[in-house]
């Protein structure tokens, strides 16, 4: 019993380490480079719009997609190697 807890205790510390890690990246995305950085940025073009106004519009929506997708597949991966994954 004491090496499943134990077992389960890695599982549970790496998937919030994954949230700590991808959440982290959301809120620099679209946090710090869509309001904070968004001046300095703004200096730099994409597609015709300024890099500060397309982080703010659309690049946290696309990265916040991005990162649903790679939470999926660490937590498919994560899942197999404890064996607590869904068949």
């Amino acid at each position: 019993m004491a090496d499943s807890d134990n077992k389960l205790v890695k599982y549970w510390k790496r998937n919030l380490l994954y949230l700590v890690v991808l959440l982290s990246i959301w809120f620099l995305v679209s946090y710090v480079f869509g309001i904070f950085l968004a001046d300095s940025l703004n200096g730099i073009r994409i597609g015709g719009a300024k890099l500060g106004f397309w982080f703010a519009q659309q690049g946290s929506i696309y990265s916040f997609v991005i990162l649903i997708f790679v939470y999926v597949w660490l937590m498919n991966r994560l899942d197999k190697e404890y064996d607590v994954h869904e068949d």
